[in-house]
């Protein structure tokens, strides 16, 4: 099956949804070039298993968790996904958002990414920008042209984690920040009716 180019973008946004200016992480000094490629290499790893494994959509759905679980800087994403409406939203629908989101995040990607079946991956240089490391790969997809998708990574949390993606050029995370936005206005900006929502999303 032909997958176009908007296609691609969709499914790899799925590890993004990142890329507010005013979520940028810290200055990242203590995370070397190698441990940034290294955490991008395991992801592409993780990534190649789960798609290839043959099991159940809902162990898929599991398995993408964990992974987001594993590698993302899922707090970050979840509150540059859901923009300014995050500086309003208490700790405990913040907490509630980030949950929902996570497992809608799984859902809506995992099944894209069945379609990454036999896709090889590569793993090329790193570098700084600003304060965090850029990770650039390739993907390669059967009878297809190879794509980039560059990595954002950083150990503000604690960990070494990825928390946006780049991909030919498209911010994946600012593209999943206007979907929210769009859920929640159609919601009346209802926080709580979207959370719910959310829950059954994707």
């Amino acid at each position: 099956m032909q997958i176009s180019k908007r296609n691609r973008r969709q499914v790899l946004a799925g590890f993004a949804a990142a890329g507010c200016a005013a979520l940028l992480p810290l200055r990242s000094e203590a995370m070397t070039q190698a441990q940034a490629r290294s955490l991008i290499d395991r992801v592409m790893t993780d990534v190649h298993s789960i798609i290839n494994s043959g099991g159940s959509e809902s162990s898929l759905f599991s398995r993408f968790e964990t992974l987001f679980d594993n590698y993302a800087d899922v707090p970050i994403i979840a509150r540059s996904a859901l923009g300014p409406p995050a500086r309003a939203a208490s700790a405990s629908q913040m907490n509630a958002f980030t949950q929902a989101f996570r497992s809608y995040m799984a859902r809506k990607y995992g099944r894209q990414f069945r379609r990454f079946i036999g896709a090889e991956a590569q793993v090329n240089e790193a570098r700084t920008l600003q304060n965090f490391w850029e990770v650039d790969t390739t993907m390669t997809l059967r009878g297809q042209a190879p794509f980039e998708v560059r990595w954002h990574v950083s150990d503000r949390s604690g960990s070494n984690r990825f928390f946006n993606i780049i991909i030919e050029g498209v911010n994946v995370l600012a593209a999943e920040r206007q979907e929210i936005g769009s859920m929640l206005e159609r919601r009346g900006g209802n926080l709580d009716r979207m959370i719910q929502d959310l829950q059954s999303a994707g």
